[in-house]
């Protein structure tokens, strides 16, 4: 009996989360400097706080993790890696981690430098009063 090699199982196309996966990835290792360990570093604590997060990228390569709707951008400049918190004036945050964009209405952010350290902890819980909040939101019934 012969094996046909030719007959291949169809491989499964990859969907747009593996592809923003694959996108962030790349920007983490084009950065070239402490911002990409310090991207994934934080892409990693923003991931284990839920496994169902999703990510994405938007507004030219931005990284965006979202659940319910988006919790935070990974945006990096010259001097930081900034996570800001598309509802952050919303929640709370005993640890003190957002340092950033705290006139807002409704953003918070957290500017990182270069050798600061980030506490997993405290950002994991802001992550997760993140999808606390967009869950609920979702689970408000619409006015008719």
């Amino acid at each position: 009996m012969t094996e046909d090699k030719g007959a291949r199982a169809p491989m499964a196309e990859p969907s747009d989360a593996d592809a923003a996966s694959a996108e962030i990835d790349a920007k983490i290792a084009a950065l070239g400097d402490w911002r990409g360990p310090m991207l994934a570093r934080v892409r990693a604590i923003i991931r284990a706080a839920d496994p169902e997060i999703v990510e994405e990228v938007k507004w030219r390569g931005v990284p965006v993790w979202s659940r319910g709707g988006i919790l935070c951008t990974g945006e990096t400049y010259k001097e930081v890696v900034k996570l800001t918190f598309a509802k952050g004036a919303s929640i709370a945050d005993p640890q003190g981690l957002f340092n950033a964009s705290l006139d807002g209405n409704t953003r918070r952010a957290i500017d990182i430098r270069a050798g600061e350290a980030i506490d997993a902890a405290a950002l994991t819980a802001l992550i997760r009063a993140a999808i606390a909040l967009n869950l609920a939101g979702k689970a408000r019934p619409k006015k008719t």
